[in-house]
């Protein structure tokens, strides 16, 4: 079977996980098929890998606020 490119959609499902293909699908037979889908959330992977470039990120401001602190507390005295 061949697929004219400009026959493909793309559309969001419902909570259900229905589509509303439109009024002139009504009363015909019709073929449905998924070529992709997408998650909207991030899955476990990239969740973890942004946990730990944050902690990363936090860590390395913690140390330099600690320099810049040490520093400043050693120019008032």
């Amino acid at each position: 079977m061949k697929v004219n490119t400009d026959d493909l959609r793309t559309n969001e499902t419902d909570d259900r996980g229905r589509i509303y293909l439109g009024t002139e699908y009504a009363n015909k037979r019709v073929t449905v098929a998924v070529v992709e889908v997408e998650a909207d959330n991030p899955d476990e992977e990239e969740l973890a890998a942004a946990y730990r470039d944050a902690s990363e990120s936090a860590k390395k401001l913690t140390e330099e606020w600690e320099d810049t602190s040490s520093e400043a507390w050693g120019d008032l005295e």
